[in-house]
C-alpha cells in the first residue's frame, strides 16, 4: 500500500477545516414562550342565564336530542 499523495492530504486537510467551519457558524434558534395568566371569574348570573336559554331552546325544539 503506497502513502497517499500530498495534494490528497491537503484536499483532506482542506475538507475538515470547511467542515468545521460550516459547523462553528450554523444558527442557534431558540424558542421562549413566556407564561400565559387568564383570570377569569363565573358569575352565577352567567350561568342561570345560560340555564334559561337552554330551557327555551329545547322548549321550541324538542326533537333537538
Amino acid at each position: 500500500m503506497t502513502p497517499p499523495s500530498n495534494r490528497t492530504v491537503r484536499l483532506g486537510l482542506l475538507a475538515l477545516a470547511v467542515a468545521g467551519g460550516l459547523g462553528a457558524c450554523t444558527p442557534t434558534i431558540r424558542l421562549e414562550v413566556a407564561p400565559i395568566q387568564i383570570y377569569a371569574k363565573l358569575d352565577a348570573d352567567v350561568r342561570v342565564r345560560l340555564d334559561q336559554e337552554l330551557q327555551n331552546l329545547l322548549a321550541e325544539n324538542p326533537n333537538l336530542f
